[in-house]
């Protein structure tokens, strides 16, 4: 998945030290990323190569995490115009982009990007919130009202019933490849719960023997998702589609699923592991 990166090594530790002339700089825009492509793989601007132009961009820049040695800040201002190589793509470009400790630190970028920008002023009073030194945290100097970095948590659900897999397509969304059911847990309930209430809502199933199988952090929507398998309860296939959340859900064998390995998510890991027989059986 993307966010597997190693031999490298990711820390989120909140060390905001002062950045280095080969730091790497994420400068955003909505849906949008500065990068160069260079023999195939993506290269991020560094404050070296951006200091001529972008004067003072040192004091402005935010820290967000490290990979091994490299720092990344985010910056708000960046004049990318004169910068040989460096054009604005869009974020998509992390699903499939190499090198892949540089694809997962982008989009992870990205998301701390959409919660400072969405944050810069308090929910409570409208002051401008203040970035603090200790932790990454947002506080109101009037009304001492504190943010933390927002993480929405959501469930991957792959529904079984013998040798077969429900696979789904969302509808009304650009993403149209297959997909497995999804949702995301509601203040009160337990992720088991989610499961039950996601299936049911959305194609109309009773489940059983549900197991979990694995998380993922998923920068793209902000969310850390948990992926579960479980049992049809009984021997009824029929579904109820719920054609606001989706456009098909069908069952397929599993030597017959129209899905091929690929390396970012949760969810193709997860229809992967079906096909492959190494699917949880029992919970617990």
């Amino acid at each position: 998945m993307i966010q597997d990166i190693a031999p490298h090594r990711y820390s989120n530790a909140y060390t905001p030290l002062p950045p280095r002339p080969r730091d790497c700089v994420l400068y955003y825009e909505p849906h949008k990323t500065l990068l160069r492509r260079h023999k195939d793989q993506i290269v991020f601007p560094t404050f070296e190569e951006l200091n001529s132009h972008n004067q003072g961009i040192q004091n402005e820049a935010t820290f967000l995490f490290a990979i091994d040695d490299c720092r990344f800040y985010l910056a708000d201002h960046v004049d990318p115009v004169p910068l040989s190589g460096f054009t604005l793509e869009n974020t998509e470009v992390f699903r499939l982009a190499d090198p892949q400790h540089l694809a997962f630190a982008g989009i992870t970028g990205y998301q701390l990007y959409q919660w400072y920008h969405s944050r810069r002023f308090c929910g409570c009073c409208g002051s401008p919130m203040e970035k603090d030194a200790k932790e990454r945290m947002l506080f109101c100097p009037v009304c001492k009202s504190m943010e933390y970095p927002k993480l929405s948590p959501a469930v991957i659900i792959a529904l079984t019933h013998k040798n077969r897999l429900l696979l789904s397509k969302y509808a009304g969304r650009t993403f149209k490849k297959y997909a497995l059911l999804a949702g995301f847990v509601e203040i009160g309930e337990t992720l088991e719960d989610t499961v039950k209430r996601e299936v049911m809502e959305e194609v109309g199933l009773p489940v059983t023997n549900i197991r979990y199988y694995k998380s993922q952090p998923w920068s793209f929507s902000g969310t850390v998702l948990m992926g579960f398998f479980c049992d049809l309860e009984g021997d009824d296939e029929q579904i109820t589609l719920d054609e606001h959340e989706l456009s098909l859900a069908q069952w397929f064998d599993r030597e017959d699923i129209p899905v091929s390995p690929a390396r970012d998510s949760l969810t193709n890991e997860m229809i992967m592991t079906f096909v492959r027989k190494k699917e949880p059986r029992q919970a617990g």
